[in-house]
């Protein structure tokens, strides 16, 4: 019995042993001992004109995801008097239902009591108010591209807006995602400057292109890692009350944009026109058709230059299984 019970001893330690390797050469343990977080500080961000205006042009994306929205009506547009007062995202499929908190300073159902470095380290390292790591349909792997000022000046215009009291749910996500998320938030505890080369429009393009999230919706994914070679290729369905709407090829081949010259790239984002044809409304132009000229430019640009992939998207025909991506989108049995 004693040499049974020291063999069980062996086999029992072994297979945790190889728990341990397993775990630590795959999902790591942030899972476990929660997401990697800084300590808050007391810093406040002074409110200036200047930083007004630079909030307001960098934080359009912000009051375009935190606010209900008018699905049935042409361009779904936000409810009038609710902006910024947070949303249950709609879309099917999430691991669980995600909520946009009002990011109006309501006292009772908004962000009132936040400090401002709680909202800077919301935006760029994943980190809620709460110390709970935020689930990155909220782009803060993107916003990591927000200088500090950029920053400090889209927390100064959140805090400029009118208070709306607007009660929603909790974010509730399933297991095993609400732990997995938890590896995702990096801390940033190093001075973030403007990026060097910015006066050239293709290097500009490049991180306004990031900061935009054109890739997490342009590129296909399969079980949440992007498609290896089809990057800006479309096809992944966002499926909601508008729909099921595939995001198209905006690549330089000849099934994606090639046909585009920039005054066409300008015009689309612009009107959210394709010369008479309307894009869908979960394309946000009314996010991006405030950007400037110049920064659209340097956009269209950077994705002159990305790879063309033969991929066709036509959300004109029924969704049909694409050997190329590996999803069901319209005109996917023409690839």
């Amino acid at each position: 019995m004693r040499k049974l019970g020291k063999w069980l001893l062996i086999v029992v330690g072994g297979l945790a042993v190889l728990l341990v390797i397993a775990i630590s050469v795959t999902i790591g343990w942030r899972p476990f001992l929660g997401p990697k977080s800084r300590p808050l500080t007391s810093r406040t961000f002074e409110r200036t004109p200047q930083r007004l205006e630079r909030g307001k042009y960098w934080g359009k994306g912000c009051i375009y995801c935190h606010s209900p929205h008018d699905w049935a009506a042409p361009g779904a547009p936000i409810v009038a008097g609710m902006e910024g007062s947070g949303e249950v995202e709609p879309y099917a499929n999430l691991p669980g239902r995600i909520v946009a908190p009002n990011l109006t300073p309501d006292p009772a159902t908004g962000t009132a009591n936040w400090t401002d470095d709680q909202f800077a380290r919301a935006i760029r390292e994943g980190i809620g108010h709460d110390g709970r790591a935020l689930f990155p349909l909220m782009p803060y792997l993107n916003f990591r591209e927000f200088t500090d000022e950029d920053v400090a000046s889209i927390v100064v215009f959140i805090r400029s807006l009118p208070p709306v009291h607007h009660e929603l749910p909790k974010t509730e996500i399933i297991f095993p995602v609400k732990y997995l998320i938890r590896s995702l938030p990096q801390p940033i505890t190093a001075p973030v400057g403007e990026p060097e080369g910015m006066s050239d429009p293709v290097k500009r393009g490049a991180r306004l292109v990031k900061l935009g999230g054109c890739a997490d919706c342009h590129t296909p994914s399969d079980k949440g890692e992007p498609v290896r070679g089809m990057d800006f290729a479309g096809g992944a369905p966002f499926v909601g009350p508008w729909g099921s709407v595939a995001p198209a090829n905006i690549t330089p081949d000849p099934s994606g944009i090639s046909y585009y010259d920039e005054a066409l790239f300008l015009q689309t984002i612009r009107t959210g026109m394709v010369k008479a044809r309307e894009l869908s409304p979960i394309m946000p132009v009314q996010v991006y058709r405030n950007l400037s000229d110049d920064d659209l430019k340097a956009i269209f640009a950077y994705l002159r230059t990305v790879k063309p992939v033969h991929h066709r998207v036509d959300n004109s025909l029924p969704p049909t299984f694409c050997k190329l991506c590996r999803l069901k989108h319209g005109g996917g049995d023409q690839n």
